[in-house]
């Protein structure tokens, strides 16, 4: 009896199941299968939020708009829409202004800047940017600081002390467990390997990181000095001296406009727009006014395309996926740009803290291949470094912005030994039987001979060589000079263009401006083609949709401490030789 009650148990909840995954199967469907466009009434003003994290390009799906992106994993505002709504807006006269509603933002620097500069680009229309936090972050406030009005609230906060990047080690904790790390690397300045055999950053590694903040601080000062109308040697002690620590402080020190509540930001715009006092006004929500349709786009003509690729993520071996560059999927859509004859120029549009030395130099391949048959522009993102950098050095031209985070020319391998661990924690013990030698290199589960290891530092030294050779011919330098801004440092835009590894300041509206004028394309002459295609919904529902929920739990169960799982995983991920970042910059 209990096992059949068991079993009508079982069947109920697998028909529960079924019932809301159908539900949001139909409903995907049916958004799908409907008409999009959406229209706006007078005296709108468009709100942007940006609360969810900024990629490079929005999720295509509907489910996003139904409610269920975040449990299939799809949460995340496109840079793409973000720029083309700001821009429609402009020329949209059902649109009098934006309302920037922000706190926090998870964005990077470059990403942030290119929102920056279409805001600025905005203000030329005469319309008006109102500004409104409660907790205005760094990033939050860089942003606000375009508004021709910034209102803080009365009781809130404004953050501008200056930028901080954490590392964490985890020598101890590999001293506790018995496990003994091989290191193999090339570069003082490589330091990816220091979290395994330090306690702290290393004197070069420190230098490094205090230089390119520094930069990207100064960067940002300066920008923030212009917009307020002050004196960059004033922003600066404000931030250096953290002058700010409440609203009061904000607009004594003439960082905000106002010190008011939402209501009362609502009420400017009320005057803005001519809305009445009874009435509210009508805001837009980013995620409603991408579906306007675009009555000043140009289509351009359907024969001349510029193909922009999108390499976002950590390269990796293989087809890749939304959150990974493969080496076999990106060559393949660099490939389907270099064929296909209505494509006249290629931005690859560069996302990447670097992987796979191997998958790198394969994408590199089809750049050089690419790049002799028509026009090949490096357009960097947030960052670029390590094999990011490889896959962009072989370009025509490598735009990026001043606080852009490139370089990191170097190489690193790394091996565990875990006999140790297995034998004295876990009371497990290892014997082997080998055809020759070397037959079980690499092993984790004893130590290696000197030979072995010298070998392996060998091959890391080789591929070094093969990328500062490949990377000195691209950049019209001779190895000696390229090595000398190699050796695995880390640099921002400013100072990597200073020192040649960077062509152009700019983003990827003037990457493709660069793509165009080398194609010998007029503005109204050609339209995008966007690479690789992004997956359908109804693929992303039946091919990863388990992967989707397993992260939406996994968040829900790790808060806080899934970044640390992540990254537990992408080192689980590592295979081979690597060309990358020194570690994960999180620049608070």
């Amino acid at each position: 009896m209990l096992q059949f009650f068991k079993y009508v148990l079982a069947t109920i909840v697998g028909l529960m199941l079924f019932m809301v995954l159908g539900f949001i199967l139909l409903a995907g469907i049916a958004a799908a299968s409907t008409d999009d466009t959406v229209s706006i009434e007078k005296d709108s003003v468009l709100e942007l939020k940006l609360s969810q994290p900024i990629t490079e390009r929005s999720p295509r799906s509907p489910f996003a708009d139904l409610g269920f992106g975040d449990l299939l994993g799809e949460s995340g505002i496109g840079l793409d829409d973000i720029k083309a709504s700001i821009r429609k807006a402009a020329k949209d006269d059902n649109i009098e202004g934006i309302m920037l509603n922000l706190e926090f933002m998870q964005v990077g620097m470059a990403s942030l800047e290119e929102i920056r500069d279409e805001l600025l680009e905005f203000k030329k229309s005469k319309k008006f940017i109102v500004a409104y936090s409660e907790i205005a972050t760094e990033k939050a406030y860089y942003l606000s600081s375009v508004a021709d009005r910034i209102y803080l609230n009365p009781s809130g906060t404004l953050e501008l002390n200056g930028l901080s990047s954490e590392v964490m080690f985890y020598k101890g904790t590999f001293e506790k467990l018995d496990i003994q790390p091989y290191i193999f690397k090339v570069g003082e300045f490589k330091s990816a390997v220091e979290p395994f055999i330090l306690d702290k950053m290393s004197e070069p590694s420190k230098a490094q990181t205090a230089s390119f903040l520094n930069s990207l601080n100064d960067f940002m000062l300066q920008n923030l000095a212009k917009a307020r109308n002050k004196s960059f040697k004033e922003v600066k002690n404000i931030s250096d001296s953290m002058l700010v620590h409440n609203a009061e402080d904000a607009l004594k020190y003439g960082l905000v406009t106002h010190l008011g509540y939402y209501d009362e930001a609502l009420a400017y715009m009320k005057q803005k727009t001519g809305t009445e006092k009874n009435e509210e006004v009508n805001l837009v929500n980013l995620g409603k006014y991408r579906k306007v349709a675009d009555d000043n786009k140009k289509s351009g003509s359907s024969k001349n395309k510029i193909a922009v690729i999108y390499a976002s993520g950590e390269i990796v071996g293989g087809k890749g996926d939304d959150n990974t560059i493969g080496g076999e999927g990106m060559s393949e859509a660099i490939r389907k740009a270099r064929l296909d004859k209505n494509v006249k120029a290629v931005v690859l549009r560069i996302n990447s803290p670097g992987g796979s030395s191997l998958a790198s130099d394969v994408i590199w391949r089809e750049v050089m291949l690419t790049k002799k048959v028509k026009p090949v522009i490096a357009s960097m993102s947030d960052v670029a470094a390590s094999g990011g950098y490889y896959i962009a050095m072989a370009c025509d031209t490598i735009v990026a912005h001043p606080n852009t985070i490139t370089g990191s020319i170097g190489v690193f391998g790394m091996l565990f030994n875990a006999e140790n661990f297995l034998k004295n924690k876990l009371g497990v013990t290892v014997d082997r039987v080998k055809t020759g030698k070397f037959s079980d290199v690499p092993s984790v589960t004893r130590q290696m001979t000197e030979y072995e290891k010298m070998h392996i530092q060998r091959e890391v030294e080789r591929i070094y060589t093969d990328f500062t050779t490949k990377a000195a011919k691209s950049r019209n330098m001779s190895v000696a000079d390229l090595r000398k801004v190699a050796s695995g440092r880390v640099w921002s835009g400013s100072e990597a263009k200073a020192r040649g590894l960077v062509d152009v300041f700019g983003g990827l509206d003037e990457a493709i401006a660069i793509a165009a004028k080398k194609a010998k394309l007029k503005k109204d002459e050609y339209r995008l083609r966007s690479y690789p295609e992004q997956k359908s919904f109804m693929s992303t529902f039946f091919d990863d949709a388990e992967s989707q929920v397993k992260t939406y739990y996994l968040q829900k169960e790790l808060g806080a401490m899934l970044p640390y799982y992540q990254q537990y995983k992408q080192i689980e991920m590592m295979q081979g030789v690597q060309a990358r970042m020194p570690y994960d910059i999180a620049i608070q």
